[in-house]
Order: structure tokens, then C-alpha cells, then sequence
């Protein structure tokens, strides 16, 4: 370990800053936030700085630098656009002892800037010795999408109860595992999602009970995207490493279930051609049953839940029985999937209109009005289409739609393996059944899936097909 981490408390004290430029006002930001009086000396500033000085919230002077600068100085932080040499302020701060950060010279300085995610009060520091600042700053980036927004909110509510606990809970190991339960509980989950009221009922019963109330499991019914892992939102990601059991489809895409917590129990409710399917209230069922058991409960479906996801039927019925449920949204099959091969869903020159309709309704029958499927500037996207492509496009045709109708199908959106297979209405049958599509695979019928191979394209396309 080349450097020992520290965070510095330099609340109203003075820190010099070498330098106005662009570099310095970046440096300046973070010494305003930790509530730093810096005193900026600089020939030039830029705007900000400039701006900040006549608000009263720093110092800046237009001179040279002076060795008292430095007395009762916190910290010293010289950029190379200070307009003055270095080497002599270096030697003046090394004679008293003071910590000096020179931006991007680790050689020179005897401490550095980490990286930083900020959800005060928690910080975390991201370092590299000044090797790979652009790794850190990716990192960073990383650490910042598993982070909840309301962290700080959660460490603030757990300190103002800090005393009470220790007070109720008096063994050291008790109370460790007390703050253990709270952390991984409902309590701290209510205040990660904003009801701080319910949570400070929450709290008191469990000092009172000296351990958190025993509530519930819950539920979050969870969109995992067309197929991608790197399309899951940051709160599916939360969530999915929180779960102490998944219930999940069986279409995800490759790399999805990697993403969940390692401990956490599968259940696999998916339906696969040929074997033997779960009936959605026997899932229903599984998931009120493991929510009773006071778990965490993730229901992961491919898209979005509330998309042909039926996950309006599994949150009727678990709030009927009086369990939490969460939704998170997921990027649906249909606009991932379009958008993975470039095709605009509507365009005021082709589409006026997206329709999405699936080609199994609630008794496997196609439900959908004529008038759609005829409508010249309607895209239709047809989602489990696969089986029964040619009599939707026959269906299409006899409504008035025309044999020309460009198509598209998309196999396996967004993955690796992506197939992007193209014809007409009128072939859209003997395309499936010629390219030996299995699915996941969506139907796309419109102008639109012809209109943008005249387009320039930002990356390669998948293999395409036309028939």
C-alpha cells in the first residue's frame, strides 16, 4: 500500500490554491463541498472562481505567492497554470510540513486527490498511486450506479439513533447484529425509497423490541431488459443483489443471472416449447409464499413486467394478500430490439404510430382489431410471433395491409448472437420457418424496417437475411 487513506476534516479552514485555471476550479468544487475557506492565488481565474470570490465563499488575490500564506493553511494545492514557478513554493510547504497536492504530478505532491463518490457523510475514495487515473475514474463510474441516491439519508437516520440503540441494546455483539438486520432490513429500505415517516415508526418498535419488527418479505417485479445485461437500470441491479431468492423467466438474456446476488435461491418459472410450463397461479403463488417467509423477493422477467409480462396479475394479487410490491421498469423487448439493429419504431416520414400486440392472447388466440393490422403508417410489433408469423401476416394482408410491407424479424435482441432477418408481409412466414427462428424473436411490420438500410449506420449490423 503506497499511500494510507485518510479523509481530512477542513471544515472553515484555509487551503491555498495555486492557480486559476480550469484544473483549480475543478479541485476548488470538492473544497467547497467539504466546507473549506480556499484562498486562490492566480495572476488569472476563471468565471467561477471569480464568481465564487465576490459571493464571499473564497479568497482570491492577484499576486504573487507569499510564504505566510501558508500559516494555519490546511492543505496546498498548486496547479502548473499558477503562472509562477513551482519548485520555490514546493521547497517553502515541505519546510513546514504542510500536505501538498500538486494536480497530476503524484512525484511531486505528498498526498492526492482520490476519486470520490459522494453520498454524504458516506464517501468512497477510489486511488490509484497516480497510475491509472482514467481506471479510477471508470471505477468510479462503476461504484456510482451500485450506490442508492438516499445512502447518506440512510447513514443520517442510522446516526441519529445511534445513542438509542446503545442505550437499549447494551451487548456489543447484540448490537452489532441489531445494526446488521436494520441495515439488510425493511426499516433501511423504506428510507432508501424516501418514507422516512414509516421508517422512524419502524425504528422505534425495533429499540423498543430491541430488534427490528419482524414484517413481511417482499416483492420487486423487475424488468430485466431485451436481452443485454448492460441495459438493467441501476435500481434492478440494487435490488437483484439484495434478493434472497429470484423467481425469473426463462428467456433472459445471456449474463442476466450473473448480476444476482451469489446466495440467493432460483426458481425458474419460465416456459419453454416442448416441457412443461408453470401456470401463472402457481407463480403467484410461489411468490406470495416466499414474501410470508419474510424474504426478499425478486420476480425477474425479460423487458418490461408490465409488457405482455403479466405483471399487472402477479402485483394484483400480491397486494391483495398485503404484500409490499415494487415495480422496476425494464427497457421493453420491443424498443431494445429496434433499437439494437437501428430501426426508428416511428418516423414522421414512414410511422405515425407504434402498435405492440402479442401473437398468444389470453387463450392463445390473436386479439387484436383488423384496423391495426391495416393502417399504412402503424408499426406493428408482434411479440411471441414466432409460431404463428404467416397467419398474422395473412391476417394483416386481408385487412387491406400490403404484401409489400417491409418486415423484420429480430432473434435473440441486443446478445451476441443477435439475427436480424428481413423480407415482406407476404414472405414474413417462410422467413421464420426457412432461417429456423426459434426465439426469443420479435416481428417488426412497417415502412420503417426498410426505410433505415438507407440510412448511415453508427456501427456494423448484425447478419442479415433477405428472403
Amino acid at each position: 500500500m503506497r499511500y494510507f487513506p485518510l479523509f481530512a476534516q477542513l471544515t472553515g479552514r484555509r487551503c491555498v490554491m495555486i492557480g486559476g485555471g480550469e484544473e483549480a476550479t475543478r479541485k476548488i468544487r470538492l473544497l467547497l463541498k467539504a466546507g473549506a475557506r480556499p484562498l486562490v492565488i492566480a495572476p488569472r481565474a476563471t468565471p467561477e472562481i471569480v464568481e465564487a470570490a465576490a459571493r464571499g465563499t473564497l479568497d482570491l488575490v492577484h499576486r504573487a505567492f507569499d510564504p505566510e500564506d501558508l500559516d494555519g493553511a490546511a492543505l496546498l494545492v498548486v496547479s502548473d497554470d499558477g503562472g509562477q514557478p513551482v519548485e520555490p513554493i514546493l521547497a517553502v510547504a515541505r519546510a513546514t510540513g504542510i500536505p501538498i497536492n500538486v494536480i497530476d504530478n503524484p512525484a511531486l505532491s505528498t498526498v492526492i486527490v482520490p476519486g470520490i463518490v459522494d453520498r454524504d457523510p458516506v464517501l468512497v475514495a477510489i486511488g490509484s498511486a497516480g497510475a491509472a487515473p482514467v481506471l479510477v475514474r471508470r471505477l468510479r463510474e462503476k461504484i456510482e450506479t451500485l450506490l442508492p441516491a438516499r445512502l447518506g439519508a440512510l447513514a443520517d437516520f442510522a446516526g441519529r439513533f445511534r445513542s438509542a440503540v446503545s442505550a437499549a441494546v447494551t451487548d456489543s455483539g447484540d448490537r452489532r447484529r441489531f445494526w446488521e438486520i436494520f441495515f439488510d432490513g425493511p426499516i433501511a429500505r423504506q428510507v432508501l425509497a424516501g418514507a422516512e415517516a414509516r421508517a422512524y415508526e419502524g425504528m422505534l418498535r425495533a429499540i423498543n423490541d430491541r430488534r427490528p419488527a419482524k414484517v413481511p418479505g417482499s416483492v420487486a417485479l423487475i424488468g430485466a431488459g431485451p436481452g443485454d445485461p448492460d441495459l438493467l437500470t441501476v435500481k434492478a441491479l440494487r435490488l437483484m443483489q439484495d434478493a434472497d431468492v429470484v423467481v425469473h423467466d426463462a428467456l433472459l438474456g445471456e449474463g442476466i443471472l450473473d448480476c444476482v446476488r451469489r446466495d440467493a435461491d432460483r426458481i425458474d418459472v419460465g416456459k419453454r416449447k416442448g416441457k412443461h410450463s408453470v401456470r401463472q397461479d402457481e407463480i403467484n403463488d410461489i411468490l406470495l409464499a416466499e414474501a410470508r417467509a419474510g424474504r426478499r423477493v425478486v420476480r425477474l422477467k425479460g423487458g418490461d413486467p408490465f409488457v405482455f409480462g403479466r405483471g399487472g396479475e402477479e402485483l394484483e394479487h400480491l397486494r391483495r394478500n398485503g404484500i409490499d410490491v415494487e415495480i422496476v421498469p425494464g427497457v421493453t423487448a420491443a424498443l431494445g430490439a429496434a433499437a439494437s439493429c437501428a430501426i426508428p419504431l416511428t418516423d414522421r416520414r414512414h410511422a405515425s404510430s407504434v402498435t405492440f400486440i402479442t401473437g398468444h392472447g389470453k387463450d392463445g388466440a390473436l386479439d387484436v382489431a383488423p384496423a391495426l393490422l391495416a393502417e399504412g403508417r402503424n408499426t406493428i410489433v408482434v411479440y411471441m410471433g414466432v409460431s404463428v408469423a404467416g397467419g398474422i401476416a395473412a391476417r394483416a394482408i386481408a385487412a387491406g395491409r400490403a404484401p409489400t410491407t417491409p418486415v423484420a424479424v429480430i432473434e435473440r435482441a441486443t446478445q451476441p448472437d443477435q439475427r436480424v432477418l428481413r423480407g415482406t408481409l407476404a414472405t414474413l412466414g417462410r422467413v421464420v420457418e426457412a432461417q429456423g427462428v426459434r426465439g426469443p424473436a420479435l416481428l417488426v411490420i412497417g415502412d420503417v424496417t426498410a426505410a433505415v438500410q438507407e440510412l448511415p449506420q453508427p456501427f456494423a449490423l448484425p447478419e442479415r437475411v433477405a428472403v
